[in-house]
C-alpha cells in the first residue's frame, strides 16, 4: 500500500520570522518609526509568542532595535554604516553573481529578464513597493542560483540593514535611477561570469551612491 508523501509545514515561529524579516527588508517599517509588539502581531495575524521570538532574532541580527514599553524600531543608518555595508556587499554579492553565472542555468537569464520587466512597470507606475519587491527578487533569484548558502545568509543580513533606508531613498527621489539589471541579463546570456559580477558590482555602487545622497540630504 502506498503512503501519501509527507508534507512538512513550516513552524509558526519560523514563518512569522520570515514575514517580519520581509517587512523590514522591503521597508514596510520606516527607519526610526516605533511600533508596538502588539501592533506587529496584529499586522502579521500571528501570536505574541512567535512575534516576540521573531523580534528577538531580528534584534540580534541588527535589523530591529528594542525599546521600552514593548516597542521596536528599525535603526536609522548613518553614512559611516553605509560605507561599512558597501565594503561587505561589494565583497560578497559580485561573487554570488559570478558563481551563479558559472552554473550556466539556461533559464536563469529569462527569469531575471521577466522580473526586470516587472521592475520597469513599477517605475512607470511610480509604485515604490513594487519596485523594492522586484529589485530584491531580482538580486536574490540570481544569488540563490549560486548555491552558496553561507554567502547567501550573509547577504540577507546585509540587506536587512539597508532595505528600510532604500525605501526612504525611493520615496524621496522616486522609484527610478540607474541600475545594471539589463547588463546582468545580457552577460548571463553570453555566458560571461566576470561581466555578470561586474554588472552587479556597478549596480550596488550606483544604489549606494543614491542612498548616501539621500541620507546627506542632497
Amino acid at each position: 500500500m502506498e503512503h501519501p508523501p509527507t508534507v512538512h509545514k513550516t513552524p509558526e515561529h519560523e514563518s512569522t520570522y520570515r514575514r517580519l524579516r520581509d517587512m523590514v527588508l522591503l521597508g514596510q517599517l520606516a527607519p526610526g518609526q516605533k511600533v508596538t509588539i502588539h501592533g506587529i502581531a496584529q499586522a502579521l495575524g500571528a501570536g505574541m509568542t512567535p512575534v516576540r521570538e521573531a523580534i528577538r532574532r531580528l534584534t540580534a541580527e541588527g535589523a530591529l532595535a528594542l525599546h521600552e514599553n514593548r516597542r521596536v524600531s528599525v535603526p536609522r543608518l548613518t553614512l559611516e554604516q553605509v560605507d561599512e555595508l558597501a565594503i561587505a556587499r561589494l565583497a560578497i554579492e559580485p561573487q554570488l553573481a559570478r558563481r551563479a553565472a558559472l552554473r550556466k542555468d539556461a533559464e536563469l537569464a529569462e527569469r531575471l529578464a521577466t522580473i526586470d520587466a516587472e521592475i520597469d512597470r513599477a517605475i512607470v507606475a511610480g509604485d515604490v513597493q513594487g519596485y523594492l519587491t522586484g529589485n530584491a527578487r531580482f538580486h536574490f533569484v540570481l544569488y540563490e542560483a549560486a548555491r552558496a548558502p553561507i554567502l547567501l545568509g550573509l547577504t540577507r543580513a546585509l540587506w536587512l540593514r539597508i532595505g528600510p533606508s532604500l525605501r526612504v531613498m525611493m520615496e524621496t527621489g522616486g522609484p527610478s535611477g540607474p541600475d545594471r539589471h539589463r547588463e546582468t541579463v545580457a552577460a548571463l546570456r553570453a555566458c560571461r561570469p566576470e561581466a555578470v559580477a561586474s554588472a552587479i558590482a556597478e549596480d550596488i555602487e550606483q544604489g549606494l551612491s543614491r542612498l548616501r545622497a539621500a541620507l546627506a540630504g542632497g
